[in-house]
This record gives C-alpha cells, sequence and structure tokens, in this order.
C-alpha cells in the first residue's frame, strides 16, 4: 500500500529556489500533455539553453520530479515522463492461481453490471474535488479470472470529465480502465492510495461472486489521482478473503 499523503507541486516542494520554479515549469509541460507520457523529455543541455540556467539547477529541478514519480531515468536511453498505471494493479492482493507467478500478471476480464450518472454522496464528491450535491458516473464492475468472477467493484468518476464514458456502449469498455481514461476522457492516472479491510458479503454480492452469503471478503478502497492531483476516481474492490495476499519487502 502507498502513503495517505496527497501529492504536492513541485514548486510547494522545494519552496522558492531557482530549480523549484524550473520544475513546476516542467512539470506544466507535462500537465498540459506538451511531454506525453511515455515520451523523452529534452536533453538537460537544451533545457538549461532554454531556460537560461546553469546545467546542474536543471538536473536539480529534473530531480525533483524524478522523487516525485512523474520523471523516470533510463540507464544510457534518456529521461522519460512516466506513463499512467494501468489499473491491473489491484491483481496484487489476491491469488486465484496456484501459480503465484502467473497471479501477478493476470489480468481479469472486465463485466460492467451498469455506468450510470447519479448523485454523489458528500463524502465521495469531497474526495473528487466536486461541490455537494454534484453528480458523477458510477460504475459496477466484475471481474473475471480462470472462467470464475472473482472481484465485484463499485467506481465513481467525476462528471462532466468523465462523461464520455456515460455514452461509450459497454462492450468497447475493454478490461482497464485507466487506459480508457487516458484515451476517451484525456486523464492519465499517476497515482494510487489503496487501503484495505475485511468484512463479510451480503446476498446480491456473494450471488455475483459465486460464493456463500456472508464469506469473508478483502475490501480495496482506492483513491487514484491525475497529473494535477486531483483525485479522478474513489473505487471498492471487494474479492475472496481467503485468497488475499500482502507482501512487503521491509529492509
Amino acid at each position: 500500500m502507498q502513503d495517505n499523503d496527497p501529492p504536492h507541486s513541485s514548486a510547494s516542494a522545494v519552496g522558492v529556489s531557482r530549480y523549484g520554479r524550473i520544475a513546476a515549469q516542467l512539470q506544466r509541460k507535462i500537465v498540459d500533455g506538451e511531454w506525453p507520457p511515455g515520451a523523452a523529455i529534452p536533453a538537460e543541455s537544451t533545457l538549461a539553453t532554454e531556460f537560461g540556467t546553469a546545467l546542474g539547477t536543471i538536473r536539480q529541478a529534473i530531480a525533483v520530479l524524478v522523487q516525485e514519480g512523474l520523471l523516470e531515468r533510463v540507464q544510457g536511453k534518456g529521461t522519460f515522463v512516466r506513463n499512467g498505471l494501468t489499473g491491473a494493479s489491484m491483481m496484487r492482493f489476491f491469488r486465484f492461481r496456484a501459480d503465484a507467478d502467473a497471479a501477478d500478471v493476470a489480468i481479469p476480464r472486465s463485466e460492467i453490471l451498469s455506468c450510470r450518472a447519479v448523485r454523489l454522496e458528500k463524502s465521495v464528491a469531497t474526495l473528487l474535488g466536486l461541490d455537494t450535491g454534484a453528480r458523477g458516473l458510477a460504475i459496477s464492475r466484475r471481474r473475471w479470472l480462470d472462467d470464475k468472477p472473482r472481484l465485484l467493484e463499485s467506481i465513481w468518476l467525476p462528471l462532466p470529465r468523465c462523461e464520455p464514458l456515460q455514452r461509450l456502449p459497454k462492450a468497447e469498455w475493454g478490461d482497464l480502465l485507466y487506459p480508457l481514461l487516458a484515451s476517451q476522457c484525456g486523464i492519465t492516472i499517476h497515482r494510487a492510495v489503496d487501503e484495505v479491510t475485511f468484512r463479510t458479503l451480503d446476498a446480491d454480492q456473494a450471488e455475483l461472486l459465486d460464493l456463500p452469503d456472508g464469506h469473508p471478503c478483502a475490501l480495496v478502497t482506492r483513491r487514484a489521482y491525475d497529473l494535477q492531483g486531483n483525485c479522478a476516481e474513489y473505487r471498492l474492490t471487494q474479492g475472496d478473503a481467503y485468497a488475499f495476499r500482502y507482501q512487503a519487502d521491509i529492509r
């Protein structure tokens, strides 16, 4: 799981230093799409000339964005804008196959049960940066693996930002949400915060997952953030608690 602190802008992270101001300008190029995910940024010498500053200052500015996860250095190739999250990471919490490695890379098939505009609860609207009483997109999704229903998800997205999804036929959604948000809504999911708790399934939930009524389940609560640091998704994922897995590398 990741920390619960919301992302901060580069400028606020380093005050009003010269390299901090440049980091904020570089960040704006990413947010505005001038440097799209996966693209290589210009050479440090080119940026130093563009900003009329020393090479060391540019390196400090780039280091800020690398630390924040917006950029990544690739040895021998250069510095690149990090690709957004794909949404496949949810499966790291569950082991549905005997082969652990296979479970790690599995992308479950997604079935959209419903997608509709609703008036959001106050807490959800606040998370999504919307006013009380605002409307959002409520999605119910079931995810399959090995021809068995494995996960049940409730997802809330902001309107009008995600209005294109409301008009998209369910058959065209595909298995991963985040690439869809990028292609249809121009939203790149940069960071997600997951929290895990446990509860039991009610009768309807259990039926959808082909499990007994009252069966224990793991509940993963996710808040996903875009490049601007805005919460762009609130999600509840339920899965068989007996298949839950947790691994931490503590050094």
